[in-house]
């Protein structure tokens, strides 16, 4: 089609000018690069004289000029590139910090105090608990909001061998499975140290020989934070069987440090893949108690990674109906940051839940793994001796 001579110099100025805007970006492209690729090579000069600073021979130190100059220059450096790195927390060598950490693992005593009372009515089959008070909290400056949160922990029939559980002889133990049959929670008093309660909460027991024999009653203290999480300030234990509590008991029982029950296991998979910085999570089975709590009873999984102390997500399974082996056979895949990873914890949560109607989750316990700075787990490092290649391994189920 012939054109005109005026449209043919626009088309012919349009193509100059892109032409000139794409050797600009080129130009620009290539100094940005230059300039990179300097300061590149200025930082691994800083860094091989940092290292090798102290392999220097000693005559070094006649010349005071040129040390302070190099000094200088390094410090330099370190400023310019601190501002470009990403705010994570570096281990601390400071001997304040390591007496901090040794206090924390030293605390031996929990302060306060739990009264409550127990009673079983045998006709009925009917367990009543009463929280009355907590008494000798220590208030903090800020004020606390404590509630009891109250479980009726059932130690079932069957026994499982943990292989990372061994008893004071270094033989394999083998802990009970225990199952939370009901979990009440009283409400939240503000600001009181020594709060009143006075709330009564019952359930029906399956008419079983010796079941009794089988139930503890394991009721928290906590402390409510609406902004974060809440904090457990200690426990009770209360095992029935012990206890004459055909009439009405009640009892005054110090707060102990928490520990926690084993309630399952749960076989975990890892994958490590290198090439793509990616972390495959699967999720294979999970073994509890059976109880009658139905046949609409389904359990899911709630799998987070944090590595350097930042969040990278989290995923959920798809519920599976419960069983005495639960089985999923499921994989998460999760991104991992480019940077070395001094600390990663991966943190597996499996819930209950009712398929027939709309019920509220009913946590039932949570495992970790992963590693930290001066340690890391068993199957963290068979996975990574094992990169693409899938390692399952055992974990207690706590709660």
């Amino acid at each position: 089609m012939p054109f005109s001579d005026s449209v043919k110099y626009i088309l012919l100025g349009t193509s100059v000018a892109l032409l000139l805007v794409a050797l600009g970006i080129l130009t620009w492209q290539t100094f940005r690069y230059c300039k990179t690729r300097n300061t590149y090579t200025r930082q691994a000069t800083v860094h091989s004289d940092v290292l090798y600073l102290d392999e220097k021979p000693r005559t070094a130190e006649n010349y005071s000029a040129a040390p302070s100059s190099k000094v200088e220059e390094v410090s330099t450096e370190v400023l310019k590139l601190s501002r470009c790195l990403p705010q994570v927390p570096i281990a601390s060598t400071d001997s304040s910090h390591t007496g901090e950490v040794e206090e924390q693992g030293s605390i031996k005593k929990v302060d306060g105090s739990l009264r409550f009372s127990v009673h079983y009515d045998q006709p009925q089959s009917r367990l009543g608990v009463t929280i009355l008070q907590v008494k000798g909290l220590h208030c903090q400056t800020g004020g606390i909001q404590p509630f009891v949160k109250v479980r009726v922990m059932w130690a079932g029939s069957r026994r499982v061998k943990v292989a990372d559980c061994k008893d004071e002889e270094g033989e394999g133990a083998s802990p009970a499975l225990w199952t939370v049959l009901q979990e009440w929670q009283t409400r939240i008093v503000k600001g009181i140290c020594s709060p009143l309660f006075g709330e009564k909460f019952s359930c029906v027991l399956e008419q079983e020989k010796d079941m009794l024999q089988s139930i503890n009653l394991r009721m928290e203290v906590w402390d409510f934070d609406k902004f974060s999480r809440n904090t457990l300030l200690g426990h009770v234990r209360a095992p029935l069987g012990h206890l004459n509590i055909s009439d009405p008991l009640e009892l005054h029982e110090d707060l102990q440090i928490p520990q926690k029950d084993l309630v399952g296991e749960v076989l975990l998979s890892l994958k490590f893949l290198p090439t793509s910085q990616r972390l495959e999570v699967g999720l294979l089975k999970v073994r509890t108690v059976l109880t009658n709590t139905g046949s609409d009873s389904a359990l899911y999984a709630r799998i987070s990674v944090q590595c350097n102390h930042y969040k990278l997500g989290y995923q959920k399974t798809s519920a599976v109906s419960r069983d005495l082996v639960t089985i999923f056979n499921e994989v998460l895949m999760f991104s991992l940051p480019e940077f070395p990873m001094e600390q990663c914890k991966i943190l597996v949560s499996v819930y209950e839940t009712h398929t027939s109607w709309k019920s509220t989750k009913h946590l039932m316990g949570q495992l970790t793994v992963g590693k930290e700075k001066g340690s890391e787990d068993k199957h963290w490092t068979l996975m990574m001796r094992s990169v693409r290649q899938p390692v399952a391994k055992w974990h207690s189920l706590l709660i």
